[in-house]
């Protein structure tokens, strides 16, 4: 009797060792939470709110826009976004086909799709851009979650070189 008496107390003792080392799962909370974050991220693009939309990132992310050097930290982030929201004709929206957080809950990402219409800096002309991007999310201290690496990938193919656009001049 005295065994079995042993043997229960272990098991409870294991057994609530086990279940308080169990995190919980907050996969399907996180996905949400990022896809409103993402809502959340394109009205404040829309709002042209400098100091909402770099606040998406943390303070070590890198930003990775086409056809241009990546930006890294939000010291470097900051004047980039405060001169694309200075276009008046910026329109830039954004949507995820796929979001996933890992197992661990501190990591996910999502990737979609997204329009932007701006103004070129070198010809002054409106115009329409689209294509995919890919940004990934960490999980911060308060449970928010916020972009480490964000990257666009533009399916708009650049400008001939003014060489090969020139028709050739007969002789």
């Amino acid at each position: 009797m005295k065994n079995l008496a042993k043997l229960c107390a272990a098991t409870v003792v294991v057994l609530t060792i086990v279940a308080c080392n169990q995190t919980p799962d907050t996969h399907d909370a996180d996905v949400a939470a990022l896809k409103a974050g993402e809502a959340q991220w394109v009205q404040d693009f829309a709002a042209k709110d400098v100091d909402k939309v770099v606040a998406h990132y943390t303070d070590d992310a890198t930003l990775m826009p086409p056809g241009m050097a990546p930006a890294a930290g939000k010291a470097a982030i900051l004047p980039m976004v405060k001169e694309m929201l200075a276009d008046p004709a910026l329109a830039l929206k954004f949507s995820a086909t796929r979001v996933e957080v890992a197992k661990s809950g501190d990591l996910g990402f999502t990737q979609g799709t997204y329009t932007m219409t701006m103004t070129d800096p070198a010809t002054k002309q409106v115009v329409n851009d689209h294509g995919t991007y890919l940004t990934t999310y960490m999980k911060q201290a308060d449970g928010s979650w916020k972009a480490v690496s964000d990257m666009q990938a533009s399916s708009v193919p650049p400008p001939m070189p003014a060489l090969m656009a020139a028709p050739a001049k007969k002789k």
